[in-house]
């Protein structure tokens, strides 16, 4: 699998795992941890949880799963944003660290942009770092005129934006990802397949067809051919687990590619970030 590298240099699978909406049903608890431990197994080692899903169930859930399996994971978490302060972060950080059964995050995300003057959240996550708690933070559903702003505040050593990036958003080509490949930081595309609602679209589904594949995987694969974009789609059970790491080995030729622009245009002037 290709990998996607940090602005530290630390290396990740370009394809890692979601958890939004998980935890959130008792009777496919099973069925998803089973999911999450198969993912870890088939090299989907980066895991994306946040303390607003499920209300820290989500969290809980990950944990869970990668009992025993810790040191194989990059774990990433996100901060509500009013807990983005130099006096909440630590506390919601703790807590996070609690839920997830571990005493440390590989990566920790300001959700989205709050209140909370950005100098004060880069400090606060900062501090995490000096402390120990967290490796690595970044920010989620930050556009480019934020990102300049958070960098002028001395946030220079943000690793990622995760942001709502998928064939029928692709606002971000136009000047986000640009900016962030001009300096070395990847970008995480959550919802790569727009939660399912792009997949009856008839080009996708001639795509996919032609390749022998799912239009979820094609949708994938779209995401995934970019040199500086990691994808966490979510998968419930462990056969869509498995169904979206094939996705990781389809290669799109010049004319799919050509097709799949036809169906989905390219950006040709600035669009607003967009969030789910």
């Amino acid at each position: 699998m290709n990998t996607i590298r940090f602005p530290d240099g630390t290396q990740v699978p370009a394809l890692g795992q979601g958890t939004w909406m998980m935890a959130e049903r008792p009777a496919q608890r099973a069925d998803e941890l089973a999911a999450l431990r198969a993912g870890v197994e088939l090299g989907l080692t980066l895991i994306d949880t946040a303390e607003m899903y499920a209300d820290g169930e989500s969290e809980r859930l990950v944990g869970e799963a990668i009992r025993g399996l810790r040191e194989q994971v990059f774990l990433v978490s996100k901060a509500y944003p009013q807990n983005a302060s130099r006096q909440q972060l630590p506390l919601a950080c703790e807590a996070s660290l609690k839920r997830l059964g571990t005493d440390r995050l590989d990566l920790y995300l300001l959700h989205w942009r709050g209140r909370v003057p950005l100098a004060e959240t880069v400090e606060a996550m900062e501090n995490l770092v000096a402390a120990g708690k967290i490796q690595r933070w970044g920010v989620s559903n930050l556009d480019t005129a934020d990102l300049q702003e958070l960098v002028a505040a001395g946030g220079a050593a943000c690793a990622t934006d995760q942001v709502l990036y998928n064939l029928t958003r692709r606002g971000p080509e136009y000047d986000l990802l640009p900016w962030l490949a001009g300096r070395s930081i990847p970008a995480m595309a959550y919802s790569p397949i727009e939660q399912g609602r792009l997949l009856t679209n008839t080009r996708l589904r001639e795509v996919a067809t032609a390749l022998g594949v799912s239009p979820a995987q094609i949708a994938l694969a779209w995401v995934l051919r970019q040199d500086h974009v990691l994808a966490i789609p979510k998968a419930g059970s462990v056969a869509h687990v498995q169904e979206n790491r094939a996705a990781a080995e389809i290669q799109l030729s010049a004319s799919d590619l050509a097709m799949l622009d036809a169906a989905f245009p390219r950006p040709i002037q600035p669009r607003p970030l967009e969030m789910l």
